[in-house]
């Protein structure tokens, strides 16, 4: 992060709002829009937006796993191959 480049007051939003789209979207980088000097928004590409979102759902999976092998909430991998063949194939 560049935080000369990647920290902007809401004015310079308000001003340039293309600008700032246009930027976001080619470079990539995320920008943090100010108010009164504290950090208020992120304006953020779609793509880092959306990967982000699947990293996160990804994490959560990993929580849930976790929480479950702690609590005892496993099967045998063989045991739920019987079970998911026998719900495909009857």
């Amino acid at each position: 992060m560049h935080l000369s480049q990647d920290i902007k007051p809401i004015s310079y939003l308000k001003a340039k709002t293309a600008n700032v789209i246009n930027d976001v979207n080619e470079n990539q980088r995320t920008i943090i829009i100010t108010q009164n000097g504290e950090a208020k928004a992120v304006v953020q590409d779609i793509k880092s937006y959306e990967n982000m979102q699947n990293s996160l759902n990804l994490l959560k999976l990993i929580v849930q796993s976790e929480n479950d092998i702690e609590n005892g909430r496993i099967i045998e991998q063989q045991d739920m191959f019987d079970t998911l063949e026998q719900k495909l194939f009857g």
